[in-house]
């Protein structure tokens, strides 16, 4: 089957891009992973930082036709795509400096001695990369989590090759990113296939089950996700699947907030839900706002910004096919009304649209994700009826809590969001990923399938695991481990000792 490059616009056929890869194809892809992985896993740290560096150099080189190719695709705009690439090289960039750091890789000595519990051996520990990892593109990220992108940089960091299996959305950019990584590769001596790209769902499958893949990076539907999840735990040696399949992202307006600056509240918000057709996994889906006047004059604002906006083209026919299956399935729960709905733009940019249901009666579809420029405004008497609301919902990748100048965060709100998200926002809206290393993206099922985070330095953790040398000679060591090394931060007996320059 043909895999063809699509206009979002018009549906119409852009161009032949590739043929779906078939079984075959992607055994003989992994393999080739599989020995890229043997050829640059002991190479040294400054070697691997210098990799990340040339991918983002050959990325930027390439910016001007990756970003018209992945507008031609997406729709999503050359500011907002020049933005993801540039979020990309950065975070290449990050990764470099991470890796000659050396602190994530936890190096820790113990030595030989007397304990209260007796002898103890020699012990030396340290985080070691998996092998090739299986990257899956998301369709609304196709620069920051696609071929280039946070899991593809951040198994790279950790010294693991990757198989991408391309999402149908962008091939041509894929095509196009996928060249540059590999050109940026080549000029620091990599192999070439240690990174590739498979086409196809049935190539998706096979990769999955391929016993040289050894973890499983996913950005996509509950759905998708849970049947890729099945396939890598049903493998004879099953696998991490490490998967971003479903956020609600509850937001919390407190009633002094509300009194505060409901209106801007509410101009905000649509901003938010409706930013980038609303195809953003950490857009706020649910909203509770007090019962009373202050409440209405948000809400009532709120309906008045989605009536003065046109509907946005949509990454795909498909996409947006399901989102109004989606809202209509919202519209028809017990208790929902339709606030405000914006101007269709035709069959690919749907209205956006507000809805409005009373705190108690939350559940059904309204517990779920609906991708695309729609949000569910919960109206909630008091603290008890909010409270009740919020442990009914499923984990979130993200919780705000939005309250006025002066007013302490409730305690009880903030505890209940603590528990059901990976990050919570004061006084801000979700839709910004920051890439650091105190971010967190991640959270409760069926937000992630994993503790682990997918921005952020410690992203690498996802791709690596520990092992532990025993009374080892120091020729048998990892670098990191012997006792002459001072370039990196290690626990020593316990003691954290720093590197040689003071890191």
């Amino acid at each position: 089957m043909s895999v063809d490059s699509v206009d979002p616009r018009t549906g119409a056929v852009r161009r032949r891009v590739s043929e779906d890869d078939s079984e075959q194809d992607v055994r003989r892809v992994c393999a080739a992973a599989k020995a890229a992985y043997e050829e640059v896993r002991t190479r040294p740290r400054r070697w691997r930082a210098e990799l990340l560096r040339s991918m983002a150099d050959a990325l930027e080189a390439d910016c001007e036709p990756i970003v018209a190719a992945a507008d031609a695709e997406t729709a999503l705009g050359g500011a907002r795509l020049s933005g993801e690439l540039t979020r990309t090289c950065y975070q290449l960039r990050l990764f470099a400096e991470t890796v000659e750091d050396g602190g994530f890789l936890e190096a820790t000595i113990d030595h030989a001695g007397p304990t209260d519990m007796g002898p103890r051996p020699d012990l030396r520990r340290m985080l070691v990369p998996l092998g090739p990892v299986a990257v899956f593109g998301a369709s609304n990220f196709p620069l920051a989590f696609s071929v280039p992108g946070g899991d593809t940089a951040s198994a790279l960091a950790a010294g693991c090759p990757v198989v991408v299996k391309v999402h149908e959305s962008h091939p041509e950019t894929a095509e196009l990113c996928g060249r540059a990584l590999v050109r940026g590769a080549e000029r620091s001596g990599a192999p070439h296939t240690i990174v590739q790209l498979v086409f196809g769902r049935a190539a998706g499958a096979a990769l999955v089950q391929d016993p040289d893949i050894t973890a499983v990076g996913f950005t996509g539907s509950l759905d998708g996700g849970s049947a890729l999840m099945a396939l890598a735990n049903a493998r004879p040696t099953p696998i991490p699947f490490y998967g971003e399949l479903s956020s609600l992202n509850p937001l919390v307006v407190t009633a002094a907030a509300a009194r505060e600056r409901g209106e801007k509240l509410a101009a905000d918000l649509v901003g938010s839900f409706t930013l980038g057709a609303g195809q953003f996994c950490t857009k706020p889906g649910l909203v509770f706002v007090p019962t009373g006047p202050d409440g209405d004059t948000l809400v009532d604002a709120a309906a008045r910004e989605i009536r003065s906006r046109h509907g946005a083209v949509m990454l795909n026919a498909g996409i947006a096919a399901a989102y109004r299956r989606g809202l209509a399935e919202i519209a028809e729960e017990p208790g929902v009304s339709t606030r405000a709905a914006g101007t269709d733009a035709g069959e690919f940019a749907p209205a956006p649209a507000l809805l409005e249901v009373d705190a108690d009666q939350l559940g059904g579809r309204l517990g779920q994700e609906c991708f695309g420029p729609e949000a569910v405004v919960a109206r909630y008497r008091d603290e008890d009826t909010l409270l009740t609301a919020l442990r009914r919902l499923p984990g979130s990748l993200t919780a705000g809590l939005h309250v006025a100048e002066g007013e302490e965060p409730p305690s009880r709100v903030l505890s209940t969001l603590e528990q059901l998200a990976g990050r919570i926002l004061f006084n801000g809206y979700p839709t910004g990923v920051a890439v650091s290393w105190a971010q967190h993206h991640g959270g409760p099922w069926p937000a992630t399938s994993t503790l682990h985070t997918s921005v952020g330095m410690t992203a690498t953790r996802r791709f690596m695991r520990p092992i532990a040398w025993q009374d080892a000679p120091q020729s048998a060591l990892p670098v990191e481990l012997r006792d002459q090394t001072d370039d990196l931060p290690r626990r020593v007996d316990g003691v954290l000792v720093l590197a040689s320059d003071g890191r």
